[in-house]
């Protein structure tokens, strides 16, 4: 059985030669470096079979695989020779883990060493999108799904190549802390806070960079103005162009269409919201554009999984359950 959210503590990367480095290191950065005014943060170890390399990179892990059990996050980083099979201490000690009751998640082609584990079969799951059509033909009883960011299955997740895996990370940490605390993090490493995973991977467009693309100026301003009831011609005359080609734009920028951006950036202002405040969820409606405590519970449900009145109690039991085990936590 999987540990219980209040006790994602510990995190483990799970290291071989062959790593891809560029996936290890963000996990690394993100779990391995506290937060500011997060007294509670993750405590990182390195398992690996011995020194290992990630591309021109010699790493010297903390402790060997035969560790991997005892920690209640595992990570998988991207594994760079999907046509070579992984080694079989490493697919042996990611197995062991799961069943030890840890929360197991890949990052990219990471997804291979979880799928020879056979922790995939049976499971909706996720990898770089160069690769999706390899793994599926190898590890036919996994349900591969080629067109997402990253698929959280509850014990298993799997990501896609590279940005993804860091949505997948910031997913994690928004599940064990919050919006607010992921928010936060995201700002520190100034990446988007949160993309959907059900988000498609591979947006034909070219990205421009953060500062320099069309709507740069329209983000903040419609951030500003969540409460409002912004429509898709709201947002296109403030970014002075058609609606036609304010939604190219977003298609290019962010993958999907204004309405689901808007919608997406209310529901996570929402749950910042009930965790945060006592606000009615009337209140929190009114205060993210949703119009009535109606509408917001139908979308949130349909979006988080959950109302908002059970994802508050669950934030809340969570808190209290961290604050029991740290009474000096504040």
């Amino acid at each position: 059985m999987m540990r219980t959210i209040p006790d994602m503590d510990t995190v483990a990367l799970a290291v071989t030669d062959g790593m891809l480095h560029f996936e290890l290191s963000l996990a690394y950065e993100v779990f391995g470096t506290g937060l500011t005014g997060v007294d509670r943060w993750y405590t990182l170890t390195v398992c690996g079979p011995g020194a290992v390399r990630a591309g021109r990179f010699l790493l010297e892990p903390d402790h060997g695989l035969d560790r991997l059990p005892r920690a209640d996050t595992v990570i998988v980083p991207g594994w760079a020779d999907v046509d070579v099979e992984p080694p079989a201490d490493l697919v042996d000690a990611v197995r062991a883990a799961h069943e030890a009751g840890a929360r197991v998640a890949s990052l990219c082609t990471g997804a291979f060493v979880l799928a020879a584990a056979g922790l995939l079969d049976g499971r909706r799951a996720t990898t770089h999108w160069a690769h999706t059509g390899d793994l599926a033909a190898r590890y036919p009883q996994v349900e591969v799904d080629p067109d997402v960011l990253y698929v959280d299955d509850g014990s298993v997740l799997t990501s896609a190549g590279k940005a993804a895996a860091m949505d997948l990370c910031l997913h994690l940490v928004r599940l064990d802390h919050g919006s607010s605390v992921a928010n936060a993090l995201a700002r520190r490493l100034v990446v988007p806070p949160h993309r959907d995973g059900g988000q498609a991977q591979f947006v034909t467009a070219p990205v421009p960079a953060p500062d320099n693309h069309p709507l740069a100026e329209l983000f903040p301003w419609v951030i500003e103005r969540l409460d409002q009831p912004l429509t898709v011609e709201d947002l296109a005359r403030q970014a002075r162009m058609s609606a036609r080609h304010l939604s190219r734009h977003f298609r290019s920028v962010t993958g999907t269409s204004p309405l689901q951006w808007l919608l997406t950036q209310r529901i996570r202002h929402a749950q910042e919201l009930l965790e945060t405040t006592d606000d009615s969820v009337e209140a929190v409606a009114a205060a993210t554009g949703m119009g009535t405590a109606t509408t917001l519970r139908r979308h949130f449900a349909r979006t988080v999984g959950v109302p908002p009145d059970t994802y508050r109690r669950t934030f809340r039991s969570r808190e209290d359950a961290r604050r029991r085990a740290d009474p000096g936590r504040a």
